[in-house]
């Protein structure tokens, strides 16, 4: 049996708490240490989870990163610290799990694919919707062409928090709904433009000169000439996790609220003049099961690293793309809605 990975986790917010859990619950992850800049969240961490002795509680990052037989770290701190962090474990010979996005800029992501490649070490980055079992059995209504010719898609991902300082809504949220569409259309955006409104954080940052977007609502446009149109908030009290592709044949809905999170609405327009007539409308509720993605993600970078076959899912390219596809998104931001090509 092969011996389990030590691993140490970096950032215990709402989402480090998440992997910790994750991993502690996984025999092929030795949890080794917990590491954040606040005391008190490893205190708090540590009464939530009963961890023992064996696992060190630390805020000196470049110490944990130095703890003898570390072999791997996954990352969940503030988007702008990803790129030294990234960078440092690399460069130990670490194999590394990270939070999205993987950095804020796109030469800081390629210089750490190259990076992690010389290495030969494992970069995956958490886009967990990659691992939604929603997702990927969606994935078979495109590659069976269900849906017919497509003509375009769209998506609602809002509700009242959590809200970020590191990025903006955009960067936090849209981020998702581009995943699942470059994956299930096998393409990516050619177009982009977004328009968006800060409200709660209007002063400037590097990155983000008119403030953090609070809302933003962003067009898609891919090389067939399907187009996608995407609306994010974390200031709506309407909460919404929906997106659809439409086809000349039907409609693939994946809504995460709705009982039945994957429908494919099937049915089309007859007629080649008016009166134009539906026809064959049908809901057809589509199964997936209920293992958490994040689980998955976690399983899916210890078999990386244990050399098992497992397919690239969410490596650095894939995230290198979408960090290139904000950063056009957050440009055409700040003109007002110019569309940019990639």
């Amino acid at each position: 049996m092969t011996a389990p990975i030590r691993l140490a986790i970096f950032g215990l917010g709402r989402w480090g708490e998440h992997l910790v859990r994750n991993f502690l619950a996984l025999p092929e992850a030795r949890v080794v240490a917990v590491i954040d800049p606040q005391a008190e969240a490893l205190a708090r961490l540590q009464d939530q989870f009963e961890l023992p002795d064996s696992v060190q509680g630390l805020t000196d990052w470049r110490a944990a990163m130095d703890l003898p037989g570390l072999e791997a770290v996954a990352i969940a701190t503030p988007a702008a610290t990803h790129y030294p962090l990234i960078k440092t474990a690399l460069e130990r010979h670490l194999h590394v799990l990270t939070e999205k996005p993987m950095t804020l800029a796109v030469a800081e992501c390629q210089e750490l694919c190259t990076l992690a490649a010389q290495h030969q070490l494992q970069l995956v980055v958490d886009h967990t919707y990659l691992f939604h079992p929603a997702v990927k059995a969606a994935k078979q209504v495109f590659v069976e062409n269900r849906l017919g010719r497509l003509r375009y898609g769209y998506a609602a991902r809002t509700h009242l928090g959590p809200v970020r300082s590191d990025v903006d809504a955009l960067w936090d949220l849209v981020i998702h709904d581009i995943a699942i569409l470059n994956f299930w259309l096998e393409a990516v955006p050619v177009q982009v433009a977004a328009w968006g409104k800060a409200w709660l954080q209007p002063q400037p940052q590097p990155l983000f000169p008119a403030g953090l977007a609070d809302v933003g609502w962003v067009r898609l446009v891919y090389p067939n000439q399907f187009e996608a149109t995407l609306h994010v908030s974390w200031l709506n009290a309407d909460k919404q996790r929906r997106l659809g592709v439409v086809g000349d044949q039907g409609t693939l809905v994946f809504d995460e609220l709705a009982p039945n999170r994957l429908t494919l609405y099937q049915g089309a327009i007859q007629g080649e003049a008016a009166p134009f007539l539906p026809s064959g409308v049908d809901p057809l509720p589509l199964p997936d099961d209920r293992t958490q993605p994040l689980t998955q993600v976690c399983k899916h970078f210890l078999a990386r690293i244990q050399g098992q076959a497992e397919p690239e899912i969410s490596g650095g390219a894939i995230a290198t793309h979408l960090v290139k596809t904000l950063t056009a998104l957050s440009q055409s931001l700040q003109t007002g809605g110019t569309l940019i090509s990639l």
